[in-house]
Protein backbone atom coordinates (compact mmCIF):
# COMPACT_ATOMS: atom_id res chain seq x y z
CA UNK A 1 0.00 0.00 0.00
CA UNK A 2 1.24 3.09 -1.13
CA UNK A 3 1.56 6.05 1.45
CA UNK A 4 -1.55 8.96 1.29
CA UNK A 5 1.16 11.69 -0.60
CA UNK A 6 2.11 9.23 -3.29
CA UNK A 7 -1.55 8.61 -4.05
CA UNK A 8 -2.62 12.32 -3.80
CA UNK A 9 0.06 13.32 -6.48
CA UNK A 10 -0.89 10.91 -8.86
CA UNK A 11 -4.03 11.75 -8.68
CA UNK A 12 -2.96 15.42 -9.30
CA UNK A 13 -0.91 14.22 -12.03
CA UNK A 14 -3.86 12.30 -13.43
CA UNK A 15 -6.21 15.03 -12.84
CA UNK A 16 -4.02 17.67 -15.06
CA UNK A 17 -4.68 15.57 -17.80
CA UNK A 18 -8.02 16.46 -17.95
CA UNK A 19 -9.38 19.37 -19.54
CA UNK A 20 -9.68 22.29 -16.93
CA UNK A 21 -13.76 22.44 -17.23
CA UNK A 22 -13.79 19.08 -15.44
CA UNK A 23 -11.66 20.43 -12.73
CA UNK A 24 -14.23 21.10 -10.17
CA UNK A 25 -15.01 24.85 -12.04
CA UNK A 26 -11.89 26.18 -11.14
CA UNK A 27 -10.39 28.99 -13.36
CA UNK A 28 -6.78 27.82 -13.20
CA UNK A 29 -4.46 25.24 -12.19
CA UNK A 30 -3.19 26.39 -8.69
CA UNK A 31 -7.24 26.58 -7.77
CA UNK A 32 -7.74 23.30 -9.31
CA UNK A 33 -4.72 21.25 -7.25
CA UNK A 34 -5.47 23.43 -3.94
CA UNK A 35 -9.21 21.51 -4.40
CA UNK A 36 -7.64 18.33 -5.72
CA UNK A 37 -5.86 18.22 -2.34
CA UNK A 38 -9.08 19.73 0.26
CA UNK A 39 -10.76 16.66 -1.41
CA UNK A 40 -8.40 14.08 -1.02
CA UNK A 41 -8.20 15.60 2.70
CA UNK A 42 -11.42 14.94 3.23
CA UNK A 43 -12.83 11.08 4.67
CA UNK A 44 -15.92 11.48 2.45
CA UNK A 45 -14.27 11.87 -0.59
CA UNK A 46 -13.60 8.09 -2.16
CA UNK A 47 -12.25 6.65 -5.13
CA UNK A 48 -14.66 4.55 -7.08
CA UNK A 49 -11.60 2.23 -8.38
CA UNK A 50 -8.34 1.33 -7.48
CA UNK A 51 -5.85 3.87 -8.40
CA UNK A 52 -3.19 3.01 -5.80
CA UNK A 53 -2.03 0.21 -8.70
CA UNK A 54 -1.87 2.50 -11.59
CA UNK A 55 1.54 2.65 -11.81
CA UNK A 56 2.08 -0.67 -12.53
CA UNK A 57 0.11 -0.83 -15.52
CA UNK A 58 1.70 -0.42 -18.64
CA UNK A 59 -0.19 1.92 -21.46
CA UNK A 60 0.92 -0.37 -24.26
CA UNK A 61 -0.67 -3.53 -22.10
CA UNK A 62 -3.98 -2.59 -21.06
CA UNK A 63 -7.00 -1.03 -22.32
CA UNK A 64 -8.22 2.36 -21.37
CA UNK A 65 -10.41 2.56 -18.60
CA UNK A 66 -12.17 5.08 -16.63
CA UNK A 67 -12.06 6.46 -13.19
CA UNK A 68 -14.81 8.40 -11.05
CA UNK A 69 -14.03 10.42 -8.22
CA UNK A 70 -17.59 10.85 -6.08
CA UNK A 71 -18.90 12.77 -3.04
CA UNK A 72 -20.48 10.66 -0.29
CA UNK A 73 -23.59 12.28 -1.08
CA UNK A 74 -23.43 9.84 -4.59
CA UNK A 75 -23.03 12.81 -6.70
CA UNK A 76 -20.07 12.37 -9.13
CA UNK A 77 -17.91 15.47 -9.72
CA UNK A 78 -15.54 14.50 -12.19
CA UNK A 79 -14.91 11.78 -14.80
CA UNK A 80 -11.31 11.52 -16.54
CA UNK A 81 -10.19 8.03 -18.79
CA UNK A 82 -9.36 4.90 -17.53
CA UNK A 83 -8.12 1.85 -18.99
CA UNK A 84 -10.83 -1.11 -20.37
CA UNK A 85 -10.05 -4.65 -19.08
CA UNK A 86 -10.95 -6.07 -21.91
CA UNK A 87 -11.93 -4.85 -25.46
CA UNK A 88 -13.50 -7.96 -26.64
CA UNK A 89 -15.76 -8.72 -23.30
CA UNK A 90 -17.14 -4.82 -23.69
CA UNK A 91 -18.56 -4.88 -27.47
CA UNK A 92 -20.06 -8.27 -26.45
CA UNK A 93 -21.68 -6.78 -23.56
CA UNK A 94 -22.59 -3.67 -25.25
CA UNK A 95 -24.33 -5.73 -28.45
CA UNK A 96 -26.25 -8.09 -25.61
CA UNK A 97 -27.42 -4.40 -23.43
CA UNK A 98 -28.63 -3.83 -27.55
CA UNK A 99 -30.17 -6.87 -28.43
CA UNK A 100 -32.28 -6.64 -25.14
CA UNK A 101 -33.01 -3.00 -25.37
CA UNK A 102 -34.48 -3.74 -28.93
CA UNK A 103 -37.03 -6.06 -27.22
CA UNK A 104 -38.29 -3.90 -25.02
CA UNK A 105 -41.50 -1.96 -25.15
CA UNK A 106 -41.14 1.95 -25.65
CA UNK A 107 -41.81 2.75 -22.29
CA UNK A 108 -39.47 -0.22 -20.54
CA UNK A 109 -36.86 1.64 -22.72
CA UNK A 110 -37.48 5.01 -21.34
CA UNK A 111 -37.68 3.48 -17.54
CA UNK A 112 -34.09 2.19 -18.45
CA UNK A 113 -32.71 5.13 -19.91
CA UNK A 114 -34.19 7.14 -17.08
CA UNK A 115 -32.21 4.77 -14.82
CA UNK A 116 -29.27 4.98 -16.50
CA UNK A 117 -29.15 8.66 -16.63
CA UNK A 118 -29.93 8.96 -13.28
CA UNK A 119 -26.29 6.67 -12.49
CA UNK A 120 -24.49 9.09 -14.56
CA UNK A 121 -22.32 11.91 -13.30
CA UNK A 122 -22.70 15.91 -14.41
CA UNK A 123 -19.94 15.26 -17.09
CA UNK A 124 -21.81 12.66 -18.75
CA UNK A 125 -24.93 14.98 -18.03
CA UNK A 126 -23.24 17.46 -20.34
CA UNK A 127 -21.73 15.07 -23.02
CA UNK A 128 -25.66 13.45 -23.30
CA UNK A 129 -27.06 17.12 -24.02
CA UNK A 130 -24.76 17.80 -26.63
CA UNK A 131 -25.74 14.67 -28.47
CA UNK A 132 -29.79 15.22 -27.75
CA UNK A 133 -29.73 19.30 -28.92
CA UNK A 134 -29.31 18.67 -32.67
CA UNK A 135 -32.00 15.45 -32.83
CA UNK A 136 -34.80 17.51 -30.48
CA UNK A 137 -34.09 20.58 -33.01
CA UNK A 138 -36.78 20.24 -35.61
CA UNK A 139 -37.46 22.89 -38.49
CA UNK A 140 -41.41 22.46 -38.23
CA UNK A 141 -42.29 24.80 -40.59
CA UNK A 142 -40.21 23.23 -43.76
CA UNK A 143 -41.92 20.15 -42.38
CA UNK A 144 -45.23 20.68 -42.76
CA UNK A 145 -45.45 21.81 -46.41
CA UNK A 146 -44.06 18.55 -46.74
CA UNK A 147 -47.05 17.19 -45.34
CA UNK A 148 -49.33 18.42 -47.35
CA UNK A 149 -49.83 21.10 -44.50
CA UNK A 150 -48.80 24.33 -45.33
CA UNK A 151 -52.13 26.52 -43.77
CA UNK A 152 -50.89 24.86 -40.54
CA UNK A 153 -47.14 26.28 -40.93
CA UNK A 154 -48.97 30.07 -42.34
CA UNK A 155 -51.41 30.04 -39.17
CA UNK A 156 -48.06 29.37 -36.84
CA UNK A 157 -46.49 32.20 -38.34
CA UNK A 158 -49.25 34.34 -38.42
CA UNK A 159 -48.69 34.98 -34.39
CA UNK A 160 -45.43 36.75 -34.95
CA UNK A 161 -45.24 40.31 -34.14
CA UNK A 162 -43.41 42.46 -36.46
CA UNK A 163 -40.01 42.05 -35.25
CA UNK A 164 -40.00 38.01 -35.19
CA UNK A 165 -41.36 37.93 -38.71
CA UNK A 166 -38.72 39.80 -39.78
CA UNK A 167 -36.04 37.01 -38.46
CA UNK A 168 -38.08 34.31 -39.20
CA UNK A 169 -37.54 35.84 -42.88
CA UNK A 170 -34.12 35.50 -42.84
CA UNK A 171 -34.29 31.41 -41.21
CA UNK A 172 -34.39 29.88 -44.94
CA UNK A 173 -35.75 30.43 -48.12
CA UNK A 174 -38.52 28.06 -47.21
CA UNK A 175 -39.32 29.97 -44.36
CA UNK A 176 -39.88 33.39 -46.43
CA UNK A 177 -41.55 31.51 -49.03
CA UNK A 178 -44.12 30.21 -46.76
CA UNK A 179 -44.32 34.08 -45.39
CA UNK A 180 -44.56 35.53 -48.18
CA UNK A 181 -47.55 33.25 -50.23
CA UNK A 182 -48.76 33.14 -46.95
CA UNK A 183 -49.91 36.89 -47.03
CA UNK A 184 -48.33 36.87 -43.42
CA UNK A 185 -47.66 40.79 -43.41
CA UNK A 186 -51.22 41.46 -44.77
CA UNK A 187 -52.70 39.14 -41.66
CA UNK A 188 -50.36 41.34 -39.38
CA UNK A 189 -51.89 44.66 -40.26
CA UNK A 190 -55.07 43.34 -40.48
CA UNK A 191 -54.68 41.75 -36.65
CA UNK A 192 -53.55 45.44 -36.10
CA UNK A 193 -56.73 47.34 -37.43
CA UNK A 194 -59.11 44.86 -35.79
CA UNK A 195 -57.61 45.36 -32.08
CA UNK A 196 -56.16 48.95 -32.04
CA UNK A 197 -58.34 52.34 -32.92
CA UNK A 198 -55.51 54.30 -33.64
CA UNK A 199 -54.65 51.97 -36.67
CA UNK A 200 -58.16 51.50 -37.65
CA UNK A 201 -58.59 55.29 -38.28
CA UNK A 202 -55.34 55.73 -39.81
CA UNK A 203 -56.10 53.04 -42.50
CA UNK A 204 -59.53 54.59 -43.32
CA UNK A 205 -57.61 57.93 -43.39
CA UNK A 206 -54.95 57.17 -45.62
CA UNK A 207 -57.10 55.08 -47.66
CA UNK A 208 -54.97 51.48 -47.54
CA UNK A 209 -58.08 50.30 -45.61
CA UNK A 210 -59.47 48.68 -49.32
CA UNK A 211 -56.72 46.45 -49.75
CA UNK A 212 -57.39 44.65 -46.35
CA UNK A 213 -60.11 42.27 -45.43
CA UNK A 214 -60.82 40.77 -48.54
CA UNK A 215 -59.53 37.46 -50.01
CA UNK A 216 -56.47 37.25 -52.05
CA UNK A 217 -56.97 38.34 -55.56
CA UNK A 218 -54.89 37.02 -58.09
CA UNK A 219 -54.13 40.60 -59.18
CA UNK A 220 -54.09 42.10 -55.45
CA UNK A 221 -50.97 43.91 -53.98
CA UNK A 222 -47.88 40.70 -53.50
CA UNK A 223 -46.97 40.38 -50.00
CA UNK A 224 -43.87 42.75 -50.42
CA UNK A 225 -46.69 45.84 -50.75
CA UNK A 226 -47.58 45.16 -47.24
CA UNK A 227 -43.72 44.22 -45.99
CA UNK A 228 -43.02 47.68 -47.31
CA UNK A 229 -46.50 49.39 -45.84
CA UNK A 230 -45.90 48.51 -42.46
CA UNK A 231 -42.68 50.09 -41.82
CA UNK A 232 -44.83 53.39 -43.38
CA UNK A 233 -47.56 52.77 -41.24
CA UNK A 234 -45.01 53.01 -37.90
CA UNK A 235 -43.58 56.08 -39.07
CA UNK A 236 -47.45 57.58 -39.29
CA UNK A 237 -47.87 56.34 -35.88
CA UNK A 238 -44.75 58.31 -34.64
CA UNK A 239 -45.26 61.13 -36.35
CA UNK A 240 -48.68 61.48 -34.84
CA UNK A 241 -47.36 61.17 -31.21
CA UNK A 242 -44.57 63.68 -32.00
CA UNK A 243 -47.40 66.00 -32.88
CA UNK A 244 -49.04 65.52 -29.81
CA UNK A 245 -46.31 66.02 -27.25
CA UNK A 246 -44.79 69.12 -29.59
CA UNK A 247 -48.55 70.56 -30.24
CA UNK A 248 -47.97 70.70 -34.27
CA UNK A 249 -51.26 70.76 -35.61
CA UNK A 250 -53.63 71.97 -38.94
CA UNK A 251 -56.40 74.33 -37.33
CA UNK A 252 -59.77 74.83 -38.68
CA UNK A 253 -62.61 77.37 -37.33
CA UNK A 254 -66.24 77.06 -37.73
CA UNK A 255 -67.93 80.38 -37.11
CA UNK A 256 -71.08 79.87 -35.78
CA UNK A 257 -72.39 83.19 -36.63
CA UNK A 258 -75.69 82.72 -33.58
CA UNK A 259 -77.96 85.74 -34.31
CA UNK A 260 -78.66 86.64 -30.49
CA UNK A 261 -76.92 85.03 -27.78
CA UNK A 262 -73.31 83.97 -28.44
CA UNK A 263 -71.84 80.43 -27.63
CA UNK A 264 -71.42 76.67 -28.25
CA UNK A 265 -72.35 74.79 -25.14
CA UNK A 266 -72.00 71.32 -26.30
CA UNK A 267 -70.76 68.89 -29.42
CA UNK A 268 -70.16 65.67 -30.83
CA UNK A 269 -68.76 64.61 -34.03
CA UNK A 270 -68.08 61.32 -35.82
CA UNK A 271 -66.21 61.21 -39.29
CA UNK A 272 -69.07 62.74 -41.45
CA UNK A 273 -70.50 65.82 -39.40
CA UNK A 274 -70.31 67.39 -35.95
CA UNK A 275 -73.60 68.00 -33.84
CA UNK A 276 -73.24 71.47 -32.05
CA UNK A 277 -75.87 72.80 -29.35
CA UNK A 278 -75.77 76.40 -29.09
CA UNK A 279 -76.65 79.34 -26.66
CA UNK A 280 -79.31 80.87 -29.26
CA UNK A 281 -81.61 77.64 -28.77
CA UNK A 282 -80.30 76.23 -31.67
CA UNK A 283 -78.94 72.57 -32.65
CA UNK A 284 -76.50 72.59 -35.76
CA UNK A 285 -75.20 69.90 -38.14
CA UNK A 286 -71.87 70.84 -39.58
CA UNK A 287 -70.39 69.02 -42.74
CA UNK A 288 -66.72 67.24 -41.65
CA UNK A 289 -65.28 68.09 -44.81
CA UNK A 290 -66.70 71.25 -46.01
CA UNK A 291 -67.61 72.62 -42.67
CA UNK A 292 -71.17 73.98 -43.99
CA UNK A 293 -73.89 73.73 -41.39
CA UNK A 294 -76.23 71.37 -43.11
CA UNK A 295 -79.01 71.50 -40.97
CA UNK A 296 -80.63 73.60 -38.13
CA UNK A 297 -83.16 71.85 -35.67
CA UNK A 298 -85.28 74.23 -33.78
CA UNK A 299 -87.50 73.65 -30.58
CA UNK A 300 -86.41 74.37 -27.75
CA UNK A 301 -86.95 77.77 -25.89
CA UNK A 302 -83.78 77.88 -23.99
CA UNK A 303 -80.16 77.27 -24.66
CA UNK A 304 -79.19 74.02 -25.79
CA UNK A 305 -76.51 72.49 -22.58
CA UNK A 306 -75.72 69.03 -23.41
CA UNK A 307 -76.47 66.63 -26.44
CA UNK A 308 -75.80 63.16 -27.09
CA UNK A 309 -75.97 61.04 -30.47
CA UNK A 310 -76.25 57.87 -31.86
CA UNK A 311 -77.44 56.08 -35.58
CA UNK A 312 -81.02 56.67 -34.71
CA UNK A 313 -81.11 59.73 -32.53
CA UNK A 314 -80.20 63.15 -30.80
CA UNK A 315 -80.88 63.58 -27.30
CA UNK A 316 -80.50 66.95 -26.35
CA UNK A 317 -81.32 69.15 -22.82
CA UNK A 318 -82.09 72.64 -22.57
CA UNK A 319 -82.35 75.40 -19.97
CA UNK A 320 -85.82 75.07 -20.72
CA UNK A 321 -85.86 71.87 -18.50
CA UNK A 322 -86.88 69.85 -21.18
CA UNK A 323 -85.19 66.65 -23.04
CA UNK A 324 -86.06 66.34 -26.80
CA UNK A 325 -85.19 63.32 -28.80
CA UNK A 326 -84.90 64.12 -32.77
CA UNK A 327 -84.34 62.03 -35.51
CA UNK A 328 -81.20 62.08 -36.90
CA UNK A 329 -81.62 61.75 -40.13
CA UNK A 330 -84.66 64.56 -40.56
CA UNK A 331 -84.38 66.64 -37.94
CA UNK A 332 -87.74 65.88 -37.03
CA UNK A 333 -88.68 65.93 -32.94
CA UNK A 334 -90.20 62.44 -31.96
CA UNK A 335 -90.70 63.02 -28.05
CA UNK A 336 -90.29 65.57 -25.61
CA UNK A 337 -89.65 64.57 -21.79
CA UNK A 338 -90.70 66.82 -18.83
CA UNK A 339 -89.71 65.74 -15.65
CA UNK A 340 -87.18 68.37 -14.27
CA UNK A 341 -88.20 71.56 -12.48
CA UNK A 342 -84.63 73.68 -13.47
CA UNK A 343 -82.88 73.54 -16.82
CA UNK A 344 -81.41 70.03 -17.37
CA UNK A 345 -77.48 69.90 -17.30
CA UNK A 346 -76.20 67.06 -18.90
CA UNK A 347 -77.36 63.40 -20.09
CA UNK A 348 -75.78 60.09 -21.22
CA UNK A 349 -77.60 57.44 -22.81
CA UNK A 350 -76.46 53.95 -23.85
CA UNK A 351 -78.26 50.27 -24.56
CA UNK A 352 -81.72 51.58 -23.89
CA UNK A 353 -80.78 53.13 -20.45
CA UNK A 354 -80.88 57.13 -20.19
CA UNK A 355 -79.72 59.14 -17.01
CA UNK A 356 -80.09 63.25 -17.02
CA UNK A 357 -79.07 65.26 -14.04
CA UNK A 358 -80.20 69.24 -13.36
CA UNK A 359 -79.96 72.49 -11.58
CA UNK A 360 -83.08 70.90 -9.50
CA UNK A 361 -80.21 68.77 -7.53
CA UNK A 362 -81.64 65.35 -8.97
CA UNK A 363 -80.94 63.00 -11.42
CA UNK A 364 -83.41 61.12 -13.67
CA UNK A 365 -82.96 57.16 -14.36
CA UNK A 366 -84.76 56.38 -18.07
CA UNK A 367 -85.64 53.58 -19.62
CA UNK A 368 -85.19 53.67 -23.45
CA UNK A 369 -87.67 50.85 -25.05
CA UNK A 370 -87.49 53.11 -28.46
CA UNK A 371 -87.03 56.79 -29.08
CA UNK A 372 -90.96 57.10 -28.67
CA UNK A 373 -91.08 54.79 -25.83
CA UNK A 374 -89.16 56.45 -22.79
CA UNK A 375 -89.86 55.64 -19.25
CA UNK A 376 -88.79 57.58 -15.53
CA UNK A 377 -87.61 54.38 -13.92
CA UNK A 378 -86.23 56.16 -10.66
CA UNK A 379 -85.21 59.70 -9.47
CA UNK A 380 -82.07 59.96 -7.51
CA UNK A 381 -82.10 62.94 -4.51
CA UNK A 382 -78.68 63.27 -2.39
CA UNK A 383 -76.70 66.13 -3.97
CA UNK A 384 -77.32 69.59 -2.02
CA UNK A 385 -76.68 71.77 -5.11
CA UNK A 386 -77.18 71.41 -8.43
CA UNK A 387 -75.81 68.32 -10.48
CA UNK A 388 -73.31 69.44 -13.71
CA UNK A 389 -72.74 65.68 -14.71
CA UNK A 390 -73.15 62.28 -15.19
CA UNK A 391 -72.10 59.15 -16.70
CA UNK A 392 -72.45 55.50 -16.15
CA UNK A 393 -71.98 52.16 -16.92
CA UNK A 394 -73.06 48.90 -16.35
CA UNK A 395 -71.70 48.55 -12.90
CA UNK A 396 -72.56 52.49 -11.72
CA UNK A 397 -74.15 55.83 -12.24
CA UNK A 398 -71.37 58.39 -10.99
CA UNK A 399 -72.59 62.04 -10.77
CA UNK A 400 -70.79 65.48 -9.74
CA UNK A 401 -72.38 68.75 -8.43
CA UNK A 402 -71.61 72.26 -6.93
CA UNK A 403 -71.90 70.68 -3.60
CA UNK A 404 -67.90 69.34 -4.11
CA UNK A 405 -69.05 66.26 -4.32
CA UNK A 406 -68.97 62.92 -6.72
CA UNK A 407 -71.72 60.24 -5.72
CA UNK A 408 -71.78 56.63 -7.10
CA UNK A 409 -74.90 54.41 -7.19
CA UNK A 410 -75.57 51.00 -8.16
CA UNK A 411 -76.86 50.74 -12.13
CA UNK A 412 -79.14 48.04 -11.72
CA UNK A 413 -80.61 49.42 -8.56
CA UNK A 414 -80.17 52.93 -8.04
CA UNK A 415 -79.04 52.74 -4.28
CA UNK A 416 -76.25 54.87 -3.05
CA UNK A 417 -72.72 53.69 -3.10
CA UNK A 418 -70.34 56.00 -1.71
CA UNK A 419 -69.56 59.76 -2.25
CA UNK A 420 -65.74 60.99 -3.47
CA UNK A 421 -65.04 64.05 -1.39
CA UNK A 422 -61.66 66.28 -2.13
CA UNK A 423 -62.44 68.95 -4.43
CA UNK A 424 -62.63 72.32 -2.75
CA UNK A 425 -65.31 74.12 -4.67
CA UNK A 426 -68.17 72.77 -7.30
CA UNK A 427 -67.06 70.10 -9.86
CA UNK A 428 -68.20 71.09 -13.14
CA UNK A 429 -67.06 67.96 -15.39
CA UNK A 430 -66.10 64.40 -15.10
CA UNK A 431 -65.16 61.15 -17.04
CA UNK A 432 -65.81 57.60 -15.82
CA UNK A 433 -64.55 54.72 -17.57
CA UNK A 434 -63.17 51.21 -16.22
CA UNK A 435 -62.27 51.65 -12.38
CA UNK A 436 -61.06 55.69 -13.19
CA UNK A 437 -63.19 58.82 -12.70
CA UNK A 438 -61.18 61.56 -13.90
CA UNK A 439 -63.09 65.28 -13.05
CA UNK A 440 -62.79 68.62 -13.36
CA UNK A 441 -63.48 71.75 -10.74
CA UNK A 442 -63.69 75.41 -9.82
CA UNK A 443 -61.08 75.02 -8.08
CA UNK A 444 -59.12 74.89 -11.17
CA UNK A 445 -57.88 71.45 -10.69
CA UNK A 446 -58.29 67.72 -12.35
CA UNK A 447 -58.50 65.11 -9.82
CA UNK A 448 -58.49 60.95 -10.75
CA UNK A 449 -60.20 58.45 -8.30
CA UNK A 450 -60.15 54.97 -8.09
CA UNK A 451 -63.84 54.54 -8.07
CA UNK A 452 -63.61 51.04 -6.37
CA UNK A 453 -62.04 52.20 -2.73
CA UNK A 454 -63.32 56.12 -3.65
CA UNK A 455 -59.43 57.19 -3.35
CA UNK A 456 -58.06 60.09 -5.20
CA UNK A 457 -55.42 59.30 -7.06
CA UNK A 458 -53.45 62.43 -8.42
CA UNK A 459 -54.31 65.89 -8.34
CA UNK A 460 -53.71 67.95 -11.57
CA UNK A 461 -53.04 71.76 -11.22
CA UNK A 462 -52.19 74.08 -14.44
CA UNK A 463 -55.35 75.88 -15.26
CA UNK A 464 -56.07 79.40 -14.24
CA UNK A 465 -60.05 78.81 -14.11
CA UNK A 466 -62.78 76.71 -13.86
CA UNK A 467 -62.31 73.18 -15.29
CA UNK A 468 -65.38 73.25 -16.96
CA UNK A 469 -64.95 70.47 -19.85
CA UNK A 470 -62.32 66.75 -19.58
CA UNK A 471 -61.80 63.51 -21.91
CA UNK A 472 -59.50 60.79 -21.77
CA UNK A 473 -58.53 57.61 -23.35
CA UNK A 474 -55.86 54.98 -22.70
CA UNK A 475 -53.26 57.55 -23.24
CA UNK A 476 -54.21 61.35 -22.78
CA UNK A 477 -56.78 63.65 -20.61
CA UNK A 478 -57.76 66.62 -22.42
CA UNK A 479 -59.16 69.52 -20.49
CA UNK A 480 -60.66 72.59 -21.39
CA UNK A 481 -61.30 75.76 -18.89
CA UNK A 482 -62.58 79.17 -18.67
CA UNK A 483 -58.64 80.35 -18.98
CA UNK A 484 -59.41 79.76 -22.88
CA UNK A 485 -56.88 77.14 -22.45
CA UNK A 486 -57.03 73.06 -23.69
CA UNK A 487 -54.45 71.15 -22.04
CA UNK A 488 -53.04 67.85 -22.43
CA UNK A 489 -51.59 65.45 -19.77
CA UNK A 490 -50.05 62.07 -19.59
CA UNK A 491 -52.57 59.53 -18.68
CA UNK A 492 -49.98 56.73 -17.89
CA UNK A 493 -47.53 59.09 -16.03
CA UNK A 494 -50.26 60.82 -13.59
CA UNK A 495 -51.94 57.08 -12.38
CA UNK A 496 -47.86 56.59 -11.50
CA UNK A 497 -46.73 57.71 -8.40
CA UNK A 498 -43.60 58.05 -9.01
CA UNK A 499 -43.65 60.56 -11.81
CA UNK A 500 -42.99 64.30 -10.99
CA UNK A 501 -45.72 66.40 -11.74
CA UNK A 502 -44.09 68.88 -13.93
CA UNK A 503 -43.77 65.64 -16.60
CA UNK A 504 -47.75 65.49 -16.28
CA UNK A 505 -48.73 68.46 -18.55
CA UNK A 506 -48.10 67.47 -22.15
CA UNK A 507 -49.00 70.33 -23.87
CA UNK A 508 -51.34 73.51 -23.87
CA UNK A 509 -53.10 75.04 -26.51
CA UNK A 510 -54.29 78.40 -26.66
CA UNK A 511 -56.48 79.14 -29.83
CA UNK A 512 -60.35 80.29 -28.59
CA UNK A 513 -61.09 83.75 -27.45
CA UNK A 514 -63.37 82.54 -25.06
CA UNK A 515 -63.93 80.20 -22.20
CA UNK A 516 -64.23 76.50 -23.20
CA UNK A 517 -67.35 74.80 -22.92
CA UNK A 518 -67.57 71.61 -24.82
CA UNK A 519 -64.25 69.30 -26.15
CA UNK A 520 -64.10 65.73 -27.64
CA UNK A 521 -60.95 64.07 -28.95
CA UNK A 522 -59.48 60.61 -30.43
CA UNK A 523 -56.37 59.86 -31.51
CA UNK A 524 -55.81 62.08 -34.54
CA UNK A 525 -57.64 65.28 -33.64
CA UNK A 526 -59.44 67.54 -30.80
CA UNK A 527 -62.65 69.40 -31.31
CA UNK A 528 -63.49 72.34 -29.32
CA UNK A 529 -66.20 74.92 -28.50
CA UNK A 530 -66.37 78.14 -26.84
CA UNK A 531 -68.49 80.85 -25.62
CA UNK A 532 -66.33 82.97 -28.47
CA UNK A 533 -69.25 80.83 -31.08
CA UNK A 534 -66.68 78.65 -32.68
CA UNK A 535 -65.99 75.25 -32.79
CA UNK A 536 -62.44 74.28 -33.67
CA UNK A 537 -60.61 71.73 -35.40
CA UNK A 538 -56.83 70.81 -34.08
CA UNK A 539 -56.07 67.82 -36.65
CA UNK A 540 -52.75 66.17 -35.26
CA UNK A 541 -52.87 64.16 -38.17
CA UNK A 542 -52.55 66.27 -41.66
CA UNK A 543 -49.45 68.69 -40.59
CA UNK A 544 -47.64 70.36 -43.20
CA UNK A 545 -43.78 69.33 -42.23
CA UNK A 546 -42.75 73.43 -42.11
CA UNK A 547 -46.05 74.35 -40.70
CA UNK A 548 -45.54 77.91 -39.39
CA UNK A 549 -45.38 78.74 -35.68
CA UNK A 550 -48.34 79.86 -35.56
CA UNK A 551 -49.75 76.70 -35.69
CA UNK A 552 -47.66 75.56 -32.39
CA UNK A 553 -49.62 75.81 -28.94
CA UNK A 554 -46.97 76.79 -26.35
CA UNK A 555 -44.45 74.28 -24.78
CA UNK A 556 -45.10 72.33 -21.50
CA UNK A 557 -46.42 73.55 -18.77
CA UNK A 558 -45.36 73.27 -15.17
CA UNK A 559 -48.12 71.63 -12.17
CA UNK A 560 -48.16 71.42 -8.64
CA UNK A 561 -49.65 68.37 -6.74
CA UNK A 562 -51.91 69.84 -4.15
CA UNK A 563 -51.17 68.82 -0.56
Amino acid sequence: MEPDSVIEDKTIELMCSVPRSVWLGCSNLVESMCALRCLQSMPSVRCLQNTSRMDDLNEDESPKKNTIWQISNGTSSMIVPRKRASEGNYEKEKDLCIKFFDQWSEADQVEFVEHLISRMCHYQHGHINSYLKPMLQRDFITALPEQGLEHIAENILSYLDARSLCAAELVCKEWQRVISEGMLWKKLIERMVRTDPLWKGLSERRGWDQYLFKNRPTDGPPNSFYRSLYPKIIEDIETIEANWRCGRHNLQRIQCRSENSKGVYCLQYDDEKIISGLRDNSIKIWDKTSLECLKILTGHTGSVLCLQYDERVIVTGSSDSTVRVWDVNTGEVLNTLIHHNEAVLHLRFCNGLMVTCSKDRSIAVWDMASPTDITLRRVLVGHRAAVNVVDFDDKYIVSASGDRTIKVWSTSTCEFVRTLNGHKRGIACLQYRDRLVVSGSSDNTIRLWDIECGACLRVLEGHEELVRCIRFDNKRIVSGAYDGKIKVWDLQAALDPRAPASTLCLRTLVEHSGRVFRLQFDEFQIISSSHDDTILIWDFLNVQPSAPNETRSPSRTYTYISR
